[in-house]
């Protein structure tokens, strides 16, 4: 009902701007930054060729790998040691103030001539908190009691989470002012959009790998079945 609903809005409002919305015939058109799409991919070809360019692609599609295991499986294991999703869906709603304000406070710091500081500096605290979601995972059976999980415990989530919020949105702050910083305002649309897209790679291909090594890494014991082992999911069954 929920997608159903904000489904028809958004056809209604999006045929009601195709209705009455008129273009200002007397703007002069900008000039296109190319004239097709063979044109616009060999000048993404041109810009990938330059070193710093190259260099700082590589740096980025790689920068992300050492928080991927813990931003990608944290949740997932929470779930698996029983903490409800509901619950952990309901820790997202007090995340939205603090993803809407924190943008705001960082653009102050990313906003002088070396944005990129900030991303360096946040980066050392995003990997320890991988360490803390990885205790935080640890100590979740330990608190668990017939009742569910005591209130303290999702304070410390709560908190977790947050302060994981405020590195994400340092980092992803400041590599967004980089790359408009560098980008070439002639060709600015182009240039930035490469950019993001490889910023954006960089996030989810560790991830995407951190989830697929899950299993094979996952050390398992079975109960009740000497010398039977369940490190693949045939054995595991039996």
């Amino acid at each position: 009902d929920f997608l159903f609903f904000w489904g028809a809005v958004f056809l209604i409002t999006t045929t009601l701007v195709a209705l009455f919305k008129k273009e200002n015939k007397e703007l002069t058109p900008t000039k296109e930054e190319t004239k097709g799409i063979t044109d616009t991919y060999r000048l993404l070809f041109s810009i990938i060729k330059m070193p710093a360019v190259l260099t700082f692609c590589l740096l980025i599609l790689t920068a992300k790998v050492g928080f991927s295991a813990a931003d990608a499986v944290t949740g997932l294991k929470l779930v698996e040691e029983g903490v409800p999703k509901e619950h952990l869906a309901l820790l997202a709603v007090p995340m939205v103030p603090l993803q809407i304000i924190l943008p705001l406070i960082i653009s102050k710091y990313t906003a002088g001539p070396q944005p990129l500081n900030t991303f360096y500096k946040a980066m050392p605290f995003r990997l320890l908190l991988g360490l803390e979601f990885a205790f935080l995972v640890w100590w979740t059976p330990q608190v668990k009691h017939e009742g569910g999980f005591p209130v303290y415990y999702y304070v410390v989530v709560l908190l977790s989470y947050a302060l994981h919020q405020i590195t994400l949105y340092s980092m992803y702050v400041a590599i967004m002012a980089f790359n408009a910083k560098v980008s070439d305002p002639l060709i600015g649309g182009t240039y930035m959009t490469l950019l993001n897209t490889v910023s954006n790679l960089g996030g989810n291909w560790p991830s995407t790998v951190a989830l697929w090594l899950v299993d094979p890494l996952t050390v398992k014991e079975c109960a009740g079945a000497q010398g039977q082992t369940c490190g693949t999911t045939v054995a595991a069954e039996v």
